[in-house]
């Protein structure tokens, strides 16, 4: 891969712009979703043990720091850990009552790796469909 066209990859992926490629001698277009607003949110809940802490918060609501240490069966500066990364992802809040952190879930914090998952849903039911159609086409 010649230098420049690495750098007017990497520049399409920053601004989050359609790049051309080619690949066997075909163009075509790649569109790139920009990763600032979906990365914490996967990076986050990449992790089992974050994501049974945002499911569990997500079924019971409202949470000390201490109901979720018992549910999530590691220490609790471990989950205070795991609570501080969805805090930074914006998918949990919390409020201080007396000497106990509460926490809850922002589900509005997972609109971003909802609007990634219908852009490639869409990707994908295109494709498939045109596959669909190209069978269709072939068949005796």
């Amino acid at each position: 891969m010649e230098m420049t066209e690495l750098i007017s990859r990497k520049a399409a992926i920053r601004n989050s712009v359609p790049s051309p490629l080619t690949n066997h001698n075909r163009t075509v277009m790649v569109l790139c979703v920009k990763p600032a607003n979906a990365n914490p949110v996967f990076r986050a809940l990449a992790d089992p043990t974050r994501r049974a802490i945002f499911e569990e918060l997500t079924r019971q609501g409202e949470q000390t720091v201490h109901a979720l240490t018992r549910y999530a069966g590691v220490s609790q500066p471990a989950v205070s850990k795991h609570l501080t990364v969805l805090k930074r992802a914006k998918l949990v809040r919390h409020r201080r009552e007396g000497r106990e952190t509460h926490y809850r879930v922002q589900p509005d914090a997972l609109a971003p790796m909802v609007d990634w998952l219908r852009h490639y849903g869409a990707f994908w039911r295109d494709r498939f469909d045109r596959l669909e159609a190209l069978l269709e086409r072939m068949e005796p």
